[in-house]
């Protein structure tokens, strides 16, 4: 009986599996690249609305209705977000790049009762006690209405 010895030499190699630190076995992490700061709530809900009235302005939908289906959510949710747009300038733009104050210290719920307010002044007053700054700065001329309800 004859036996043929044959040798087979076979080469693998297997990359450890990446857990949260690195390889198994301790090894270093790689560094990370830190997620970007989440803008807050409010100020993607601006951003939101003024992308919305663009949509509107320029057809590419045909109402708040054609919006509400598009983002299944009701009419109403989509007119609360609109009513944004009601502010006066200067606070949608302190909504849009957010002071550390106003970031976390405002929630949307609480602004709503601002938007229904038609005079600028007056909205800037309540504003102002919503993120209980002293109202007693003056902003000028700027009314559309006359900012009683």
């Amino acid at each position: 009986m004859k036996t043929d010895d044959q040798t087979l030499q076979l080469e693998i190699t297997i990359a450890p599996a990446k857990g949260r630190k690195g390889g198994r076995r301790g090894g270093p992490a790689e560094p990370t690249v830190p997620d970007p700061p989440r803008l807050p709530r409010l100020a993607r809900l601006m951003a939101l609305a003024i992308k919305f009235q663009d949509m509107v302005d320029r057809g590419e939908v045909r109402d708040y209705a054609d919006l509400a289906r598009l983002g299944y959510v009701s009419r109403a949710r989509i007119t609360q977000i609109m009513n944004l747009l009601n502010l006066a300038p200067d606070i949608q733009e302190e909504l849009l790049i957010p002071s550390p104050l106003a970031a976390e210290a405002v929630p949307e719920r609480g602004l709503r009762h601002v938007t229904a307010v038609v005079g600028w002044s007056r909205q800037r007053k309540l504003w102002k006690d919503l993120l209980g700054k002293p109202s007693s700065q003056q902003f000028g001329e700027g009314d559309v209405g006359s900012g009683r309800r």
